[in-house]
């Protein structure tokens, strides 16, 4: 196969069971930029274990924070990476894990309160004015949100795209970074609890991926229902071991359609737990929360600014940390 810029690219072996674990490539865009993710995150991490010994950033976050990093690395040089050109199917399944899974466990993660919790001024300040913004809050709105989505997945599979994909590794790096920037911005407002100004009620979050669902069925239909293969890129390759051109396209549209409906279904009933649980949890935590702002208004002179959680104002949150780190040195002088 010869891509778009003249450079000659052998065809991968035949895919078995053992190459699709053990055949790997190596991507060093996406290494390099993993790399400096999982880094600065676990700076991050760092950052706020040293500030605040007792209240350090919370293990689960950081787990699906590096979930999603691991998704984006198999995703793009595993055996994933190595057939995405050669195979339409498995190139759904990338499709899948970089719109939706990787997404959903980097949101989870929370990474811009942790960017919050670990600078300080100048820099705290002006994250919070960018993430406050006009056209942060314009972009990451879940209005905004589900057309980019839409945008993202029906461009890239019902056109002509997918030759240009496959045949320029610039276009193929763009089309990787669409798919993380489009699912991350579906999934933030509802999924995140980030700083941003949107933050979704557990109804509202369903409704999020029940307007998304459509999109995906349809995709995946169109696909099932084709008969012919709609990309040259792929017959030009003259494949010789695998399925026929057709039944490739017809397998990645089951996987576009049951793989991602499946992904929404976990979404929703994650946002049905979270509202059964939301009551329950909200009573001990408003009882915990007004505790807390009882306790440092009157040991030090903080007033109410409005919220309702200590750790949403970081002026508030470092005064109440001050306060606990005194205690701690009292005790210890005491011993």
């Amino acid at each position: 196969m010869v891509t778009g810029i003249g450079v000659a690219v052998a065809l991968p072996p035949e895919l078995t069971a053992t190459r699709a674990v053990t055949l790997w490539r190596w991507d060093p865009v996406a290494i390099v930029l993993v790399l400096i993710a999982a880094g600065l995150y676990g700076w991050g991490m760092w950052r706020v274990w040293r500030r605040h010994p007792r209240r350090p950033w919370p293990a689960l976050r950081a787990a699906s924070f590096y979930a999603g990093l691991a998704v984006v690395t198999v995703a793009l040089c595993s055996s994933v990476g190595v057939y995405q050109d050669t195979l339409f199917w498995v190139h759904m399944v990338q499709h899948l894990m970089l719109i939706m899974v990787a997404p959903a466990l980097l949101v989870v993660g929370r990474p811009l309160i942790l960017l919050l919790h670990a600078s300080r001024n100048p820099v705290h300040t002006a994250v919070k004015r960018i993430l406050r913004s006009r056209p942060v809050t314009v972009l990451t709105c879940p209005l905004v949100g589900v057309p980019v989505y839409a945008a993202a997945v029906v461009a890239t599979h019902l056109t002509g795209f997918m030759n240009v994909v496959i045949t320029n590794p610039w276009a193929q790096t763009g089309e990787h970074a669409l798919y993380l920037i489009a699912g991350w911005l579906y999934l933030a407002p509802g999924f995140g609890r980030e700083p941003i100004r949107w933050r979704l009620s557990p109804p509202a979050k369903i409704l999020l991926v029940v307007l998304a669902m459509p999109i995906d069925t349809f995709t995946g239909v169109v696909l099932l229902m084709t008969r012919h293969e709609p990309w040259s890129a792929y017959l030009d390759q003259h494949r010789s071991w695998g399925p026929t051109p057709l039944t490739d396209v017809h397998w990645g549209g089951a996987v576009m359609w049951i793989g991602a409906d499946a992904v929404m279904m976990v979404l929703i009933v994650a946002a049905l737990f979270s509202w059964l649980a939301a009551p329950r949890r909200e009573r001990g935590l408003r009882w915990v929360e007004q505790a807390r702002l009882t306790a440092l208004e009157q040991r030090t002179g903080t007033a109410t600014t409005g919220h309702t959680d200590v750790d949403e104002d970081e002026q508030r949150l470092a005064a109440y940390n001050d306060w606990l780190a005194s205690m701690a040195r009292h005790d210890d002088r005491r011993r």
